[in-house]
């Protein structure tokens, strides 16, 4: 008979201890569930037959479809063409380039699902622009890397597949349209921070364009934005699947970037599949060793002991939420996004939907907005390390400037925390549960 106690003590424990060694999270995953298993004399085939289980799945090939599509766009001219189609709605506001990066965040978010890649297409170009212009290091990427967060929450978003698959099966179409609302509002609430440094800082607005230049921009950008349009009509139409969809993406992406803009040879494609498929081999090694880490966690009730944990701190839904957002923030500074979804869902589940009765939408788009923040902070924030390295600047000269954007993100998530409106009017509006 095998303790259940020193059973979860190996299980979390080596987990925690090969974080801090800093070994992958793919192989730390890995190898804490072959610890466990042998303790527990469980064969070792049933760890590989989860970790095989945890890919099989349709849902999923979404994900390579989506991550082509964006490697297409992102390489092929989009970013410059949403810029420019940004910067001719809100160019001429006070500091008008820092509602321009806010902006095309939004529209790019739409297209690349990812927060790092919105940091990489679109920091590349405004980071640079925005210093030639007069702005600060520390605000230009500031900026930059906050905005870039609503990649992950504005729609179609990869990471909201994989918390339809951690949740056992949540609607993929509504949780895309769960992020519309709360991805616009956090935009908007940065380009109000921007507002703010821009008068305080002296920063200037953009040119004025001509009618003939606005029409030609329109054309261009539009053009790029009807691939996040065919994946989303797609799928709340029910024409398509998600997967469908996004293959159908794809297959757009490739005729607009190689026979429309034609800012890249054919001969680029190469480059753009090797790209994607380095990506998707790391998502999908990682998506096998979280379902061999979540089977076990499952198998020594570690979701139903946590329940039990929380409830008994407190029964106040408001103290359980807030100490449920705490914890996810904390542990988005020492962990990436994607394991942490298929880590933290099935555990805190129970808790969130099961006793305080939230919809399994209201708590994705909260979970994934939690570990968005994540992203922007140290000493793990992907994202935060990607735009310092644009803008060659130390995370320790970004930070302070930092502070009011994280003030409104967290305002942001306080929001849909405990106004599920936010989150559920345009789900329940346009794809109503029978």
């Amino acid at each position: 008979m095998h303790d259940q106690t020193i059973a979860i003590a190996l299980l979390l424990g080596s987990f925690i201890g090969m974080l801090l060694l800093q070994v992958p999270i793919t192989f730390t995953l890995a190898i804490a569930s072959v610890i466990t298993a042998i303790y527990l004399d469980i064969p070792l085939m049933a760890i590989v037959q989860n970790m095989v289980q945890g890919v099989r799945s349709f849902s999923l090939l979404a994900i390579p479809f989506f991550i082509i599509a964006g490697e297409m766009m992102g390489q092929g001219g989009i970013s410059r063409r949403l810029i420019l189609f940004s910067n001719l709605l809100v160019g001429r506001v006070r500091g008008g380039l820092a509602q321009v990066n806010c902006l095309a965040s939004m529209f790019f978010g739409g297209i690349s699902g990812s927060a790092v890649a919105d940091v990489s297409s679109i920091g590349t170009i405004l980071i640079p622009m925005m210093k030639e212009k007069g702005y600060d290091d520390d605000f230009s990427v500031g900026i930059t890397v906050t905005s870039a967060c609503q990649g992950v929450i504005i729609p179609p978003s990869h990471n909201m597949i994989i918390y339809s698959l951690a949740a056992g099966g949540v609607s993929v179409g509504r949780m895309f349209l769960g992020g519309f609302i709360p991805g616009i509002m956090l935009g908007v609430g940065l380009m109000i921070v921007s507002y703010v440094f821009a008068i305080k800082r002296g920063y200037p607005k953009e040119r004025k364009y001509s009618w003939k230049e606005a029409l030609v921009i329109s054309k261009d950008a539009i053009l790029g934005l009807m691939t996040a349009v065919i994946i989303m009509g797609g799928v709340i139409s029910g024409i398509f699947t998600a997967t469908e969809s996004a293959a159908v993406a794809v297959v757009y992406a490739f005729l607009i970037t190689f026979f429309v803009y034609r800012e890249i040879p054919l001969k680029a494609l190469k480059g753009i599949l090797y790209s994607a498929l380095k990506t998707l081999a790391m998502v999908m090694a990682l998506i096998a060793a979280a379902s061999a880490f979540g089977w076990l966690m499952a198998y020594l009730r570690i979701p139903a002991l946590a329940t039990q944990a929380l409830l008994s701190i407190t029964h106040n839904k408001i103290a359980l939420l807030l100490l449920i957002n705490l914890l996810l923030l904390l542990l988005g500074m020492i962990m990436d996004m994607a394991p942490l979804i298929l880590i933290t869902t099935p555990i805190l589940y129970p808790v969130v939907v099961g006793a305080l009765g939230l919809s399994p939408v209201h708590f994705g788009i909260m979970l994934i907005l939690n570990l968005a923040i994540g992203l922007t902070t140290p000493p793990v924030g992907s994202a935060l390390f990607v735009g310092c390295a644009i803008g060659k600047i130390r995370i320790e000269k970004v930070i302070k400037t930092m502070l009011p954007m994280w003030l409104v993100m967290v305002t942001v998530l306080m929001l849909i925390t405990f106004v599920p409106e936010i989150t559920m009017f345009v789900p329940d509006l346009v794809m109503p549960q029978l």
